[in-house]
């Protein structure tokens, strides 16, 4: 029996073009599809609703963002009926956060005055993040490897991309990633963190500070007498 010419592989059954099944699984397979990527971002909006339909045979929601230029994937969640999940969150951890935060910040300030694509140097990236960290997220080295460990994460991910050096073009992917509720939410906790921090700082202080009041050797005589 000869091989269907139109199948793909042996036993293909799927329907779709090659190269719609292509920009399907390049959904599937990253964090996000950007449309600078003309030829894929073309191919996404043409075939928008056949590629939405077999996300959701798979309980994913696709979010076409048209203003920023992205489109990525959600899992669909309900409380009404059990949906396997296809989609693990990986958090990210405090360094992870506080890097992200900064990110969020310095986009939408840098968007705000008219920069169509915030750029931002590690050294600003470190002083910052730096500044929040304490004794007990290790020695300064540690704390430096630990951001940049957060940079090639999200490097990864596309929030960030290296174009040179410890240069870095923020994705508008970063106010996905970070809504501005959520930024106003952690920068709250960041104050309340600084706060807490400054307040202990001064409280050893005090502890260590020597006793004012204590009475001078000739205070003392003079008491005795």
């Amino acid at each position: 029996m000869e091989d269907d010419p139109d199948e793909l592989f042996p036993g293909d059954r799927g329907t779709l073009d090659p190269e719609v099944r292509r920009v399907l699984v390049h959904v599937l397979q990253r964090r996000f599809l950007s449309a600078d990527n003309r030829a894929e971002w073309a191919l996404l909006l043409e075939h928008q609703q056949l590629i939405e339909s077999r996300m959701h045979d798979m309980y994913l929601r696709l979010v076409v963002d048209l203003g920023r230029g992205l489109a990525y994937k959600q899992q669909v969640r309900s409380n009404e009926f059990e949906v396997p999940i296809l989609l693990k969150d990986a958090p990210y951890n405090r360094t992870e956060t506080l890097v992200l935060v900064h990110l969020r910040t310095v986009f939408q300030r840098e968007s705000a005055a008219g920069e169509p694509a915030p750029r931002i140097d590690i050294e600003d990236i470190e002083q910052t993040v730096l500044s929040y960290l304490t004794d007990a997220d290790g020695s300064t080295a540690r704390q430096q490897k630990a951001i940049r460990a957060a940079l090639d994460r999200l490097d990864r991910e596309g929030v960030i991309d290296e174009e040179t050096l410890g240069r870095y073009r923020i994705s508008p992917l970063v106010e996905v990633v970070l809504s501005a509720e959520k930024l106003a939410e952690l920068r709250a906790w960041l104050r309340e963190q600084a706060a807490q921090q400054a307040s202990r700082a001064a409280t050893a202080e005090k502890q260590t500070a020597p006793d004012q009041t204590a009475q001078t050797p000739t205070a003392q005589k003079e008491a005795a007498l």
